[in-house]
C-alpha cells in the first residue's frame, strides 16, 4: 500500500465498540491504523500463540488464479467436479465405485453436500466404515470394500494435492509472506517467552522460512539420523551464553515453538521404539503411512491418540497460561477441539481472543462459530476483517496481515541484502 491508496475496506470490532470507515476514533485515527496500534501492543503480550489455519496457505490473485494449497471447498471440486472425472480416476475413485456407493449405500457423491465438502463426505465414509467393520452379509462386504476404497482415494487426493500445491512455482509468493511473517515476530522484545506458532495445516510452509531465514524452532521432534517425536522437547529452550567467562546463558531471541495439530507431509509413522513418529522427506511419506488427521469431524477423536494427544496438550497449555493473546488466522473454527481449548480459555479474565475473520452481519452468516464470538461483545475478543466480499483488499488475509497490518520493527536491512544475493546465486545456477 502506498500513501496515495484509498483507505482499504476494515472492519474491527473490539467488544462492544466498532470502527470501520466510516468511522475514527477521538484522535481521528483510521481503522487501519488503530488495528495497527492495538495489535502492535498485541505482541507486547507476555504469552503469545499464533493459530493459522488453511487460509494462510492458499491465496487466489485477482484473476482468480490459485496459489499455493487449496482450500476445503476448492479441493473437493478438483475431485468430485464432473470436469474432473480423470483426476477422480487416476486417484481410484472410478464410475463403478461411485455407482456402488450411490446404489448400495445412498452416498451421491454429485450431491452439492459433498462436492463443495470433503469434510462432510469423509464424515460419511468414515460413519460407513466403522458401521460396516463386522458384517458377514456378501453385498455389504462388497460394499464395505467400495467405502475403504473411497477413503483411501481421497487420503492420497489430500497428501498429494498438498504435497503439489506446496512445490509449485506460484507458491514462491506464500512461502515470502511465512518469511516476512517470521522476520516481524523476531522483533519481540527478548525480555519477553518464546511466542507459539500452531497450525492445522500439513504443508511445510512454515518450517521452510523459519529454515531458510535462519528461525530456530522447537516442534516436539529430537535426533538427527532418526528425528522421533518426544513431548518432553517442547520443556526445551535452544539457548546462547552471553559470557564466555560465565555461565549466564540466554534462549536465541527469535526462537519459535512449533505445534501441528494435524500432523504433516513429513510425518511418518514407525513400528518400533517408544515414539513410533519420525520426521522424514515427503517422498518416503507417500506410502498411506503419513501422519495426518484427515478433514473428518472424526478427527476429534483422533486427536486423542499419540502424537496428537501430546500436541494439542502443549497447544491448550500455551494458551491457558495468565496474560496470554491467541491470534487466529486462516482459520475457520472448523476443529472442534481446537475450538473447545479457545472456548475454555474466554472462562480466563487475563486471556485474549484475536481473529482475523469476515465479520458476521445481521443478514448473513457464513461462520457461525464467529458470529457466536461477536455476540459475546467481550473486550477481550477483537474481530478484524474486511466485510466487503468483493474487495481487493481484505483485512483477514494471510498477505494483508503481514504486509500491513504487523509492525515491521527494526527489521535488519542487512537480511533483505542477503536474500537478494541469494536469489541472484539461485538465477545463475538456472542459467
Amino acid at each position: 500500500m502506498t500513501d496515495e491508496a484509498p483507505e482499504p475496506d476494515l472492519t474491527f470490532l473490539k467488544g462492544g465498540k466498532r470502527y470501520d470507515s466510516d468511522t475514527c476514533d477521538a484522535s481521528n485515527r483510521s481503522p487501519l491504523d488503530i488495528v495497527k496500534n492495538d495489535f502492535n501492543e498485541v505482541l507486547s503480550s507476555k504469552n503469545l500463540t499464533f493459530l493459522f489455519g488453511s487460509g494462510c496457505s492458499s491465496q487466489v490473485t485477482e484473476n482468480n488464479e490459485e496459489k499455493g494449497i487449496p482450500t476445503m471447498a476448492p479441493m473437493a471440486q478438483g475431485l468430485l467436479a464432473k470436469n474432473n472425472v480423470n483426476v477422480a480416476n487416476r486417484y481410484g475413485l472410478t464410475a463403478d465405485i461411485k455407482k456402488s456407493l450411490s446404489n448400495n449405500l445412498g452416498i451421491d457423491l454429485t450431491n452439492e453436500a459433498y462436492a463443495w465438502n470433503l469434510e462432510r463426505l469423509m464424515e460419511v465414509l468414515f460413519g460407513f466404515q466403522f458401521a460396516l467393520a463386522q458384517t458377514d452379509r456378501p453385498s455389504l462386504i462388497d460394499a464395505k470394500k467400495d467405502v475403504d476404497s473411497a477413503i483411501d482415494s481421497i487420503k492420497r487426493y489430500v497428501f498429494e494435492t498438498c504435497v503439489e500445491g506446496q512445490e509449485k512455482p506460484s507458491a514462491t509468493s506464500i512461502l515470502k509472506l511465512y518469511q516476512t511473517f517470521y522476520r516481524k515476530l523476531s522483533q519481540r522484545s527478548r525480555s519477553l517467552p518464546r511466542p507459539t506458532v500452531a497450525t492445522t495445516n500439513y504443508d511445510l510452509f512454515n518450517e521452510i522460512a523459519m529454515d531458510r531465514i535462519g528461525v530456530p524452532h522447537i516442534n516436539g521432534f529430537l535426533g538427527s539420523i532418526e528425528k522421533r517425536f518426544n513431548p518432553a522437547s517442547f520443556r526445551y529452550t535452544i539457548a546462547q551464553r552471553l559470557d564466555l567467562t560465565s555461565q549466564k546463558w540466554t534462549s536465541l531471541d527469535n526462537l519459535v515453538y512449533f505445534l501441528k495439530l494435524h500432523g504433516s507431509l513429513n510425518w511418518h509413522a514407525v513400528d518400533d521404539g517408544l515414539f513410533p513418529v519420525e520426521e522424514r522427506p515427503i517422498s518416503e511419506s507417500a506410502d498411506g503411512k503419513a501422519m495426518l488427521i484427515y478433514p473428518t469431524p472424526a478427527k476429534q477423536n483422533a486427536s486423542f491418540a499419540a502424537p496428537y494427544s501430546d500436541i494439542f496438550r502443549e497447544f491448550q497449555t500455551k494458551v491457558v497460561q495468565e496474560q496470554s493473546v491467541l491470534v487466529t488466522i486462516g482459520y475457520g473454527f472448523g476443529d472442534e477441539h481446537v475450538n473447545n481449548i479457545i472456548y475454555q480459555a474466554l472462562t480466563i479474565p487475563t486471556f485474549r481472543l484475536v481473529v482475523f475473520a469476515k465479520p458476521e452481519d445481521d443478514t448473513s452468516t457464513t461462520s457461525r462459530p464467529v458470529k457466536m464470538l461477536q455476540e459475546l461483545n467481550d473486550p477481550r475478543v477483537w474481530i478484524i476483517g474486511t466485510e466487503n466480499s468483493n474487495a481487493s483488499w481484505k483485512a483477514h488475509y494471510f498477505k494483508e496481515f503481514v504486509e500491513d497490518i504487523m509492525p515491521a520493527g527494526d527489521l535488519d536491512p542487512a537480511e533483505s541484502a542477503i536474500e537478494s544475493v541469494m536469489d541472484m546465486f539461485a538465477s545463475i545456477k538456472k542459467d
